[in-house]
Order: C-alpha cells, then structure tokens, then sequence
C-alpha cells in the first residue's frame, strides 16, 4: 500500500539525527520533526477528524505549517491549503467549497474567521485551530507542540494509493479558484519523477523562498521528504536574505517564480561565489524572459532548469544540459507522459505550427472537487486540455506562445503578448514587463504594456514605449500606450495578474499613448 504519511517515520528510523527541516534559526532532526508531526495528527484525531475529512490551513510560511502538510495525510484526512492573502468572503467560498471540518490558522486571522463563522455551519469552534494561543472563543491550542496531545507513538491510518492527498485551489489569475484533486498516487509521482528529473538525493538541501501553500512548492518539496534531504523554508521572500541562506546552509536546490529569479538577480549582494553550492535553479509558474534565462546561464551555468506545468498534472522540463542548446523552449514531457499540438478543429499540428498544448501522464488529477463539469472541458478522453498555445520544434521540445486567454485580438490579427514582453525585457531599464489587451474601439482589442524599471534607471512611458515599437515584429504588435508601476498586483504564488491590471487600466479610461 502506497502511504506517503510513512515517509517521515521511514527517515526517522533510519536517519534520525539528521537535520530534516530548517525554519530560520530552528534545526529538526528526522527524529523531532517526526515527534512533532505525531502529536499534530493525535491532536486531530482527538478532535474527531476522520479518513476522508478536509482539514483547511490559512498560514504564511512555518514550521507548524510543515507539520500539518505531513499530520493530516497520516491520519487519512484531505489536506486544503488556502491563501492568508484571502479576502473574508473568498476564504468563506473556498471552505464551503472544499466541506473543511477543521481549520488551523493563526491569531491574525482571528478577526477574519469571527467575521465569516457563521457562513459556516459545520466548522464548530472548538475545530478551528489558532496555533500561536489561545484566541477569543477559540480552543486553547499552544504553538508548539501543538497543545497537550500524547508523544509519539501515532499509527498511520493505512490510506490506499487512489484516496486524495489534497485539494489544491488554483492561484486564480483567470476566473474563480477550482479545488483541483491530487490522489496519494500522483503526489508520489512527484516525489519519484521530480526527485530524477532535478538530480537530487539524500545529501541535497532544498530552499523553498515562496509560499508553500502554491502547488509548484511541491515540485522540490514531495522529492526532498522522499529522499530524506533537508529542507530549508523561507518565512517569506527576501532576495537579499535567500542569497545568504544558499551561501550559509550550502543549498543545492532551489525553485523560484520569474520575479524572484529576477530580484535575486538585481540584489545588492548577489555574487556567483555566494551561489556556487547550487546545482540547480529552476524557474517555475511563468516564462521567464529569455535576456534573463541567458544571464542566469553566464554567471551560473549549468544549473539553470524550466518546468511548464499545471497544477491540473501536465509538465515539461527543460534539462540543465539542454538550457542552451534548446533556449527559448520550455522543454520536453518526461518519461511516462505524452504531449500533442492540437488545433482548433481538433487536429494534430505539425511541427511549427501553433495549437493547443494537450497532454497526459501519471500526474494527472482525478477532477475539480464537486465540478464534473469543469472537468469533463479539461480532461477529454484522458487527455488534458490546457488553454496554453505553444509548437514543437523537429525534436519534440516545446516552445510556449502565450495563453488563450491572453492572446490579443486586434482587427483580426493575433498578438500574443509574450512577444512584446520578451522585447521589452531587452531594454537595460526594465526589470519586469506585462503586456495585456484593452479595449479599442476600431480594433476591437489593442496592446498595453505595465513596467517595473530597473532601480535607479531614468528612462519616461513613452520613451521606452517609442524603443519597443522600433523593435516590435510587425506594425501590429506596436503597443497602444505603457505605464510604469512601483509594483504588480500578484497572487499568493508570486504570478503576476494581468487581469487586474487590464481591468484597472479600462476603469481609468485608459490613458493616451505614451502616457
């Protein structure tokens, strides 16, 4: 029986007194953490949490939220990680969603949790778990070690392979959140294929810098438990902070989003020396620019992989090995998984040619909780339809164009946005760049640009709109006006929200070009 609860047990016996978890100056041993994740799952069960039952958390970045992701799943329970940046009124959607019978969280969300109670009927009180203290109305559970359940000595619930892990909620750039369902199959595909695929082992040591409530937390995170290595958890991220840690606990690996590839990059104390323990960068969650991807390559070479992939269970990984060679493609599909190009009249594309990127594997998850219908548009046929455009070159690897959704129609024509950005991101003053379609009354949509410059570059909108146009592709994709931001509007895993922005823009009434 495949239980992926027996992993922390199975280091505990065998490497008890290696380090197992960093938390800034908190050092475990397997032996700890393990004690620790025991008395988490005795202090469920002791409240009535069942095999099959969701258990929520809202919590940023901790310790304690590492053991809850290891607790529940040993008792045969639905792990649910939801957003601290949730608003009251998502937070109370996406618990009624998922049917959680217990929340954990801390005492900052006190004042959230008051406000939607009674939204929710079947979250009792004494089920919502504040584990920094005691709070109002709520059960007195300490933080550490998770209130006064019993040492050790917790039975993992025997739990088959095609039982659920979690319910992982999308990140929510296009549309409402959808409870996205991982079986205990598929979350030890990750552990298997990821653990490959980045080279690592027992020695590695893993940093995590974002939040570990994303999905792509667990590309490194399923792979380094599996193995035994030790991993490193960032409460939250600081480039300047994250470079120190790689350089003090000799990281191996690490995964960071495109922002934060970028931050670490432009920080004050970046140095190839600090960084020279890593054997791997891996860039995740959207495309980074190629004018970064081909730094990150001079100053760090031979570490740098990219994985495309949903949480819906579909990747690519472009290999270290194959970073230059194959620059701009996103890599190929691995063992045991199939990809197709398909085009709008369900045809297959040739290679070259732009379609829907569509495929299938072992990761694939088993539907949207509670929405058959979603998942019967996603998953046709045992294949999955990812609203992503993108072509394969001769040998099969994968070059992403943009999303469906994002693609520009203008009089007809399409311009996909990532076009534009990748020119923009040449320019010496753009740190990062989003390109979103508005609104035009000829042309029916037509491109807009949202910059963050470099710090202390001097460069006005429509000077660095007038340099891109110069050096756009076609009159077509020239862009209607830019706007230079202090900051994007992302969400909890750092993407950026074109989205907002777009609908920001549109209830300014726009702004004229150049502005």
């Amino acid at each position: 029986m495949l239980q992926l609860a027996t992993l922390i047990k199975h280091h505990s016996t065998f490497r008890p007194a290696q380090v197992a978890v960093v938390v800034e100056q908190e050092r475990l041993s397997w032996r700890e953490f393990e004690a620790r994740v025991d008395r988490c799952a005795c202090l469920l069960s002791s409240l009535g949490v069942r095999k099959g039952d969701r258990v929520a958390t809202v919590l940023s970045n901790c310790r304690e939220l590492l053991e809850v992701y290891w607790a529940v799943p040993s008792i045969g329970a639905v792990l649910v990680p939801l957003s601290p940046l949730l608003m009251a009124s998502g937070l109370a959607s996406l618990l009624r969603d998922a049917g959680a019978v217990c929340l954990i969280t801390d005492r900052s969300m006190a004042p959230v949790v008051d406000q939607i109670r009674g939204e929710l009927p079947g979250l009792t009180a004494e089920h919502v778990l504040m584990i920094d203290g005691p709070t109002g109305d709520y059960a007195d559970y300490a933080a550490a070690p998770f209130g006064n359940a019993s040492e050790g000595g917790f039975e993992s619930v025997p739990v088959g392979q095609d039982e659920l892990f979690n319910v992982m909620y999308t990140s929510g750039t296009t549309g409402l959140p959808k409870g996205i369902m991982h079986t205990h199959f598929v979350r030890s595909m990750y552990c298997t294929l990821f653990a490959s695929a980045w080279r690592m082992s027992p020695e590695s040591v893993v940093l995590h810098t974002g939040a570990i409530v994303f999905n792509g937390a667990f590309v490194t995170m399923m792979p380094c438990f599996y193995l035994g290595a030790r991993y490193v958890l960032q409460r939250q991220f600081d480039p300047e902070e994250a470079i120190e840690i790689i350089a003090r606990e000799r990281v191996t690996h690490t995964m960071m989003v495109p922002a934060q590839i970028i931050a670490v990059l432009n920080s004050p104390n970046f140095s190839a020396e600090r960084l020279s323990s890593l054997q791997m960068i891996l860039s995740l969650g959207a495309p980074l620019y190629q004018e970064q991807k081909d730094l990150l390559n001079r100053l760090l070479p031979d570490r740098f992989y990219e994985l495309y992939g949903l949480t819906e269970g579909f990747w690519t990984i472009l290999d270290k090995t194959q970073s230059l060679r194959k620059a701009g493609s996103v890599g190929s599909p691995p063992c045991f998984f199939e990809m197709r190009i398909v085009r709008d009249d369900g045809s297959d594309a040739p290679p070259g040619e732009v379609g829907e990127i569509v495929g299938r594997g072992p990761s694939l998850m088993t539907g949207y909780y509670g929405r058959p219908d979603l998942t019967a548009q996603a998953i046709r046929n045992g294949w999955l339809f990812t609203g992503d455009l993108g072509y394969t070159d001769d040998e099969g690897y994968l070059y992403l164009v943009d999303r469906k959704k994002d693609m520009i129609d203008s009089g007809g024509v399409k311009i996909y946005p990532r076009d534009i950005e990748e020119v923009a991101a040449r320019h010496p003053a753009v740190r990062e760049v989003a390109v979103f379609g508005v609104a035009h009354e000829k042309w029916g949509e037509t491109p807009v640009a949202a910059v963050l410059l470099r710090d202390g570059a001097a460069t006005s909108a429509s000077e660095l709109r007038s340099w891109i146009n110069e050096r756009v592709d076609a009159r077509y994709q020239r862009l209607h006006a830019l706007q230079i931001m202090d900051d994007f509007p992302r969400n909890a895993a750092g993407k950026t929200l074109k989205r907002a922005m777009r609908d920001a823009y549109q209830a300014g009434n726009g702004a004229s070009p150049g502005s």
